[in-house]
């Protein structure tokens, strides 16, 4: 009989009677998901995709301190949930003890849905998504754009239970939505990405009408140099760059002087004013419309995470307040090595610079400058001060005296998003966004538009 033939939440039931260790945490993931793909304005394919993955972490105490053993796997069947759970004790009696040892989470209320079955995505979620985006392709092909892309819809149920009493579960519903409009010779190309949870607000024609504009400014080209240019980060170029810095904010690391967040002589920047702008960076589980996991799911231990953190209560954060550094993230381990707050990272991510200015609204008192589209392929140069290196791609524009005249070059850039923050003179709306490079990995967030003096397009990048 297959593990998908019992309810999730039995055989986390199962797998943890089955535990002889001391202590044991039990994460079941039940995966779906639903596609569109789509190429030279006709659909390509089409699919649903159904899994389970599960986690069995084993603890156990020993007189050098407390062992954590992980196993994880993907396909599991009722015959092999012994089997995994005893892989799992084995590593840790094998293992040494583990330095991030908590004692596992109590104390947090039970979900009331945790018996129920997993929620389910079906190609139902394209039903007014996929009409609308025959109706782009027409307009499209007559206006002689060619369409490329895909939407992603994925649905994960997660089933968290320990030995200490926990059972909590949490439904993520995660859309993507990325479509490249190209002239028929190939030698213009325009992007637009949305991130949604159900595919009911976004509007293929509207991006395909906003794609077909960048198109007509990319008719003529002007060839420009490296430098630094005053330029107009969209929402989604700003959250790739936000995103790693959130990544990079490890209280540990900071402690132990090995980031952008180190004090020189000792300490943490916490407390240190990173921008004169008032810009709030913050994560919040219960952000409407980029809701995520309001407690830790950690499959692994590393970083800024801990297995022994499972079930713990992701709270509302600001990392940034008013500008000012308030927090960086700890697991409860780290939290007691560096003096800070116990913060986890959590699942979302939300610039505010309280502003509602769009990014038209910008273009438009820009004397000259560039309007970027979005960065990709990004990469860490200095950990120290987190200079990123990374290259534009799919549209830079010249903007002169308040209109776009014109498409240039690519180039590669080399900043740091802690020193952009500073050196920014503006923010925009923040709006929900799709971050191109982390959208694998990160697709919950809303970001303003931010206007630098100064940006550093350190070379010339052939990219298209």
């Amino acid at each position: 009989m297959s593990a998908r033939s019992n309810k999730p939440h039995e055989i986390v039931e199962r797998a943890l009677e089955l535990s002889r260790a001391d202590g044991c945490v039990v994460i079941a993931d039940e995966h779906s998901t639903a596609n569109l793909r789509w190429a030279g304005n006709a659909l390509t394919t089409n699919g649903v995709t159904r899994g389970r993955s599960l986690t069995v972490v084993a603890t156990v105490d020993g007189k050098e301190g407390t062992a954590s053993g992980v196993v994880s796997r993907a396909a599991v069947t009722a015959e092999d949930l012994e089997p995994l759970v005893r892989a799992a004790e084995a590593a840790a009696r094998g293992a040494g003890p583990a330095e991030d040892a908590q004692p596992l989470v109590t104390g947090v209320p039970e979900s009331p849905d945790f018996a129920d079955a997993p929620a389910e995505t079906s190609s139902a979620v394209f039903a007014d998504f996929a009409p609308a985006l025959g109706e782009a392709f027409a307009r499209a092909r007559a206006g002689g754009r060619e369409l490329y892309g895909f939407a992603n819809h994925e649905l994960v149920s997660t089933y968290v239970g320990t030995s200490t009493g926990l059972r909590l579960r949490h439904d993520q519903p995660t859309g993507t939505l990325e479509l490249n409009a190209k002239s028929p010779d190939r030698t213009r190309s325009a992007w637009a990405g949305r991130s949604t949870r159900d595919f009911k607000d976004v509007d293929p024609g509207a991006l395909d009408a906003e794609l077909a504009v960048r198109l007509g400014w990319a008719e003529r080209r002007i060839e420009l140099p490296a430098g630094r240019y005053e330029t107009l980060l969209p929402p989604t170029a700003v959250a790739d760059l936000v995103i790693y810095q959130l990544w990079s904010a490890s209280g540990r690391d900071a402690t132990e002087g090995r980031t952008v967040f180190s004090k020189p002589g000792g300490g943490t920047r916490v407390g240190e004013k990173l921008t004169d702008l008032p810009l709030t960076l913050r994560t919040d589980p219960n952000e409407p419309g980029l809701e995520s996991a309001p407690f830790v799911v950690a499959h692994s231990s590393g970083g800024d995470q801990s297995v022994f953190d499972n079930g713990l209560p992701v709270a509302a954060t600001e990392w940034v307040s008013g500008g000012e550094l308030k927090h960086l993230t700890t697991t409860r381990h780290s939290a007691g090595l560096t003096g800070l707050p116990v913060a986890p990272a959590g699942g979302n991510l939300i610039l505010d610079g309280g502003q509602d200015r769009s990014l038209e609204e910008m273009v438009a008192a820009t004397e000259r400058g560039l309007l970027l589209t979005c960065l990709w392929y990004i990469r860490e140069v200095d950990p120290a001060t987190l200079l990123l290196t990374g290259l534009t791609r799919d549209g830079v524009y010249l903007v002169e005296n308040g209109q776009v005249t014109g498409q240039v070059n690519n180039f590669r850039f080399n900043e740091s998003p802690v020193d952009l923050l500073g050196r920014a003179t503006e923010a925009g709306c923040t709006e929900k966004t799709l971050p191109r490079e982390w959208s694998d990995w990160f697709t919950r967030a809303a970001m303003p538009a931010l206007r630098v003096p100064d940006f550093n397009m350190s070379s010339v990048s052939q990219g298209v």
